[in-house]
């Protein structure tokens, strides 16, 4: 059964359980006049979402929005899946990722290269297309009405170009996607997420600091929940994100090879581990891993680093 809490004043999280981990990635069931759902998690996390939907009363009639904030698969991968269910939801996406939702050949080839076919079907499972009828683009400032609330899409390119942050009216909150990277609540940790093949640091640290002037008494992170030290957490994520593209241009001068180049900013990002030993640490690394893994952020930090010296 999927877990469900309150994350907000009018906003129930879902643990989606993906890959069977709990506390990893969440779904936000907005409750409205018109109710909407923030972020789908991947196929494979279907059921929890459908179950934890059912536990909050919504029924196939009742959801009339899905929004997520960028198109990788663990937000937004089941979007086409979870569709059908909820036959009068209109599904929201950046306009520059809407036509990769109508059709996700290009979205699966790409994620294939960066996973392998196997361990994408693993993780993720197929990617069914959204019936375009149903899709709606967003663009900077555009408002989703959910009758008695709304939500603003803040453009936010960075993690990649098609992400936005959406901003809700009754709390203040925003949920941030993969703006800020992974912050897990038991663990406290902020982790980047720099994946290929579209991450740029400079976008990235203007996302957040996008972000950060809004001054909002809330972030709802997609990896995974609400946090509260907004002003606190948006300072690290650009210390932090601009600290691992320093570590992997430096390695860079010093190998041409990728493993290396992970073992480098592994090594030199240790001291941001949670100094928990034993299972505790096992369990830590393997949900940090899977979302956001130094191979992954490596790839990502090396590909923008060299589109960098190339226009440079």
């Amino acid at each position: 059964m999927s877990r469900t809490f309150t994350a907000a004043d009018g906003i129930q999280a879902v643990d989606t359980v993906m890959c069977g981990r709990e506390q990893v990635t969440s779904a936000y069931l907005v409750e409205a006049r018109e109710p909407a759902l923030i972020e789908t998690g991947p196929t494979t996390s279907v059921p929890a979402v459908l179950d934890g939907l059912s536990q909050l009363g919504i029924g196939s009639e009742d959801l009339a929005h899905i929004i997520v904030t960028h198109i990788h698969l663990d937000h937004a991968g089941g979007a086409g899946a979870l569709a059908p269910h909820f036959p009068g939801a209109t599904v929201w996406v950046h306009e520059r990722g809407a036509p990769h939702l109508a059709d996700p050949t290009k979205l699966m080839a790409s994620a294939t290269r960066v996973y392998g076919a196997e361990r994408l079907q693993e993780l993720f499972g197929a990617v069914e297309p959204v019936p375009g009828g149903r899709l709606r683009a967003l663009s900077d400032e555009d408002v989703v009405r959910l009758g008695d609330r709304t939500i603003t899409a803040l453009y936010t390119p960075g993690h990649a170009g098609h992400h936005v942050c959406l901003v809700d009216d009754r709390t203040g909150g925003v949920f941030v996607g993969d703006a800020l990277g992974v912050f897990l609540p038991d663990v406290r940790i902020l982790r980047p997420a720099t994946p290929p093949p579209e991450f740029d640091l400079e976008l990235a640290v203007e996302s957040i600091r996008k972000v950060a002037s809004r001054q909002p008494p809330l972030l709802l992170f997609s990896h995974f929940g609400p946090a509260g030290e907004v002003a606190h957490l948006c300072s690290l994520a650009v210390r932090r994100i601009e600290k691992w593209a320093a570590i992997v241009e430096e390695a860079l001068r010093e190998t041409e090879d990728p493993e290396e180049v992970v073992r480098i900013l592994r090594e030199r990002t240790v001291t941001e581990l949670n100094p928990a030993e034993g299972p505790r640490a096992d369990a830590i690394r393997d949900r940090y891993e899977l979302l956001s893994s130094y191979e992954m952020n490596a790839q990502g930090l090396t590909r923008y680093l060299r589109k960098r010296a190339e226009v440079g």
